[in-house]
């Protein structure tokens, strides 16, 4: 088994764990992509103090599995980054809310500098690409079946090749999930990896986020507009769903939770 299939495995049996750990009655189970769970904790934090509400934020589902727990019964929420399918549409499934984060090139490496959008794919196709200062560009991968590998391969010409390309280089690791991204790239001398500020901030990861052309990621540049590199995350419920998720949902559209989600560097999406 690969190391990113193994971690998997892990990682799903501890949201498991985590589910059944969660199944009181009176709790809101909301759970989705390892880059929304930060922002999530926040907000769910916030609720309680002030409704009394719980919420219980299951880590390490992912968009799909997170679908499947939603529709089993095992979820009141999911927070994905994907559309739904029609067949899980037909399942009863709805977005709620569509949010948005800076998605973003990052590095441990302080002496990166700026990158080129015409020049992320060179990167990933390279043999022994180097930063500015001749330090190693380690590139760090996600399955190919995983959300940001599509949302890497549509946002930076050539990517989807590029990434083909350094699949096939043995020594080019391959993160499961968000969190195991970011880990190994903090671990990892000269890695470059594509991830959320969200993720960056509310984990308080020591990675430095790269500017794109001369724009900065920061949220005013994101707002804006100046800064185009988006991941959406789709708030999904059931049809059926009960009033204390609801409740939680419309918290979530209150001013209260746009502050706290705009804190952890995600907007809505834009009108």
């Amino acid at each position: 088994m690969r190391p990113h299939a193994t971690s998997i495995v892990v990682a799903l049996l501890v949201a498991l764990a985590s589910l059944e750990q969660a199944s009181a009655a009176d709790a809101i189970r909301v759970g989705g992509t390892g880059t929304a769970i930060g922002a999530l904790q926040q907000v769910a934090t916030k609720f309680a103090a002030d409704t009394g509400g719980k919420v219980v934020v299951v880590p390490a589902l992912g968009s799909s599995g997170s679908l499947r727990a939603l529709i089993d019964g095992k979820l009141e929420l999911a927070v994905i980054a994907r559309p739904l399918t029609s067949d899980e549409t037909a399942a009863g499934l709805r977005p709620s809310l569509v949010l948005r984060t800076p998605y973003v090139m990052a590095t441990p490496h302080r002496g990166a500098g700026d990158l080129k959008a015409a020049d992320i794919a060179k990167i990933y196709a390279a043999n022994n690409p180097v930063w500015p200062d001749g330090t190693p560009i380690r590139i760090i991968l996600r399955p190919r079946s995983d959300t940001d590998t599509e949302l890497l391969g549509a946002l930076f010409p050539g990517m989807r090749d590029a990434m083909e390309a350094a699949r096939r280089r043995k020594e080019v690791p391959i993160a499961a999930t968000d969190q195991d991204n970011a880990d190994e790239a903090e671990h990892l001398t000269g890695s470059l990896i594509g991830a959320t500020t969200t993720q960056i901030k509310t984990e308080g990861r020591q990675l430095h986020v790269l500017s794109i052309d001369g724009i900065e990621p920061t949220l005013a540049n994101f707002e804006n507009g100046s800064y185009p590199y988006a991941k959406k995350l789709y708030v999904i419920v059931k049809g059926d769903a009960n009033p204390g998720v609801a409740g939680f949902v419309a918290f979530l559209r209150s001013p209260t939770g746009l502050a706290l989600l705009r804190d952890a560097e995600v907007l809505p999406e834009a009108k």
